[in-house]
């Protein structure tokens, strides 16, 4: 017999919920949640959508899935600087098949369990595989880390290393030399694709530090354009800071600096901060345990017509004309 809908709602994550964190005046079971911000903060709301074909492959091991349905939520409150507090989940499933279920839900509240985030709601129906999030944060109510806040001279960060989980991609599609990563390589690729980590820690630690902040899941050149676009400012990159793995290093230069700059899917952050907080954003990094490294500078826009650019160059200053785009999820290729 077919699992029903509440049936299916209660075994896998009414249950679990109801053992994990409790964040909420009423979670799971009646019409609406009730949620309510810390005294002096406000609520940090954001949605993402996993849709089979388009973000994951069918192939995809359920238990890693579930937990990159919640991690790639939990990075947008990172980039925001706010404090996870609960989240809702909606699926379509062409078929509920029990052992997938199982393997799902696992991964999924293992995440949320540490990061203390409550499953206080969500929706099923049939359909193809369709996974949607929506997160709730806590964050001070003039401590948000935004897009728009980048200012002249700002220095341009980096959390973590860019590139690997569009590596790890391209080792599914077979398009790397095969024997190209040693064993370790080839996991920590996968690793990177399939269990990225959200930066929680480091979004906290930089609140009153950082300008501006978001986390790069389309690609560190469309995700930049996007701070750019909203502080309207100009970037300057060096492209030889960019911070890329020894596995990644194995491929060609060119290939290096399009899965590092245009990949998608590392979700780490991407923040500005003034010249003078430079110790106190090492120090963040360190109480965080990521690395943090300085790649560019902000300059403001010579006159309010131009649009808001990135200038790419290497370690010499000898400028790279490079032709990069981010993730675009309309886009048919």
């Amino acid at each position: 017999m077919s699992l029903s809908e509440f049936a299916l709602i209660e075994r896998f994550f009414a249950q679990r919920a109801r053992s994990g964190p409790q964040r909420a005046e009423l979670g799971i079971g009646d019409d609406c949640a009730l949620i309510a911000p810390e005294p002096g903060e406000l609520l940090a709301v954001s949605t993402d959508m996993l849709v089979e074909g388009r973000h994951f492959l069918a192939s995809a091991e359920p238990q890693a899935l579930g937990h990159k349905t919640l991690a790639v939520n939990l990075s947008d409150l990172a980039a925001m600087g706010a404090k996870p507090r609960a989240f809702t989940l909606s699926l379509a499933l062409e078929t509920p098949r029990e052992v997938w279920l199982e393997a799902f839900a696992q991964g999924l509240f293992a995440l949320a369990n540490r990061f203390d985030c409550q499953l206080i709601g969500g929706d099923t129906t049939r359909g193809p595989l369709n996974l949607c999030v929506t997160i709730f944060g806590d964050v001070p109510a003039q401590g948000a880390l935004r897009r728009d806040g980048a200012r002249e001279n700002d220095d341009i960060w980096v959390s973590g290393t860019l590139g690997d989980a569009r590596a790890g991609l391209g080792i599914l599609r077979g398009e790397w030399p095969e024997g190209l990563f040693d064993e370790r390589e080839h996991a920590a690729l996968r690793q990177a694709l399939d269990r990225p980590e959200p930066r929680i820690a480091l979004g906290l630690a930089l609140r009153g530090l950082a300008h501006s902040a978001l986390d790069v899941s389309d690609g560190l050149a469309g995700d930049l354009l996007h701070i750019l676009e909203r502080s309207r400012a100009r970037a300057s990159i060096d492209v030889d800071t960019v911070p890329i793995s020894s596995a990644l290093r194995k491929l060609p230069l060119d290939t290096q600096r399009r899965c590092a700059l245009a990949g998608g899917d590392d979700y780490e952050l991407l923040f500005t901060a003034p010249p003078h907080a430079r110790e106190a954003i090492a120090d963040a990094g360190e109480r965080a345990n990521i690395a943090v490294t300085r790649i560019g500078t902000i300059s403001a826009l010579r006159h309010a017509s131009e649009a808001p650019t990135i200038a790419w160059h290497d370690a010499s200053q000898a400028p790279l004309s490079l032709t990069l785009h981010g993730f675009d999820h309309f886009d048919a290729n």
